[in-house]
């Protein structure tokens, strides 16, 4: 059983993604991330950054005590090794995979994260940081656009924790100033994963919590006014 700690946001649908693919038992505990759950002691023990989406398998491979783990790249890892799913066993087939969730993770979350923020969230339009990630945005979707080229998957013929990591960072591409249409490789492998049934059924399982009202003023300050010390005292600002 897999107990996944979890908000509706493209890392926690990364998860509910693989686990739906995999067939795997698993129980949501919603981290209301705007209310300041992942600032719960009990949530800290075993997310140090708190940040979701974490993990706890109460079944590990080896059979000993449950293993916790955090960030959404080694979550998949981890249970891609688990179910041997998802993951090539053969030594170049599995570097292409890690080179491009780890691409995701470095590049396109990242930077599609800091367009959401200045182009929606932040309370000063900063035309200079707006331009300057939906730049990068573009670049990242063309760097994607190119890699598809000839490919169903983005690392080949089979689907793979790449396209599972890659593809909720393409879902708001509206609120990213971005236009699938320019990137024709891309458009049709993002319809591709949309319409596979596990895709279906994960972001069904978010609904519950998708359509909650706008973070307010002070969902703001606990989401982006984290330093040391807020963090260390339960996400409170001043």
């Amino acid at each position: 059983m897999i107990e996944l700690y979890y908000w509706p946001t493209p890392n926690g649908h990364k998860i509910t993604m693989f686990l739906e693919e995999a067939g795997l038992d698993y129980n949501i505990h919603p981290v209301d991330i705007s209310a300041g759950d992942q600032f719960k002691p009990e949530f800290l023990a075993f997310s140090p950054n708190n940040r979701m989406p974490a993990i706890i398998d109460t079944r590990p491979a080896d059979g000993g005590e449950p293993i916790t783990v955090f960030e959404s790249g080694a979550i998949l890892q981890y249970l891609a090794e688990k179910t041997g799913k998802f993951l090539p066993a053969d030594v170049r087939g599995r570097k292409t995979v890690m080179e491009w969730l780890f691409w995701q993770m470095g590049g396109l979350g990242p930077m599609a994260g800091q367009n959401h923020h200045f182009g929606i969230y932040a309370p000063e339009k900063l035309p200079y940081a707006i331009d300057r990630y939906v730049r990068e945005t573009n670049r990242l979707y063309g760097v994607l656009n190119r890699r598809l080229e000839g490919r169903t998957y983005i690392a080949g013929d089979e689907y793979t924790i790449a396209d599972m990591a890659s593809y909720p960072w393409i879902v708001p591409w509206k609120q990213q100033q971005q236009n699938l249409d320019d990137f024709p490789n891309l458009r049709q492998w993002f319809d591709r994963v949309r319409a596979r049934p596990a895709t279906i059924r994960a972001y069904e399982k978010g609904a519950p919590w998708t359509n909650r009202p706008a973070v307010t003023e002070e969902g703001k300050k606990i989401l982006f006014g984290q330093t040391a010390s807020s963090a260390s005292a339960g996400g409170k600002t001043a």
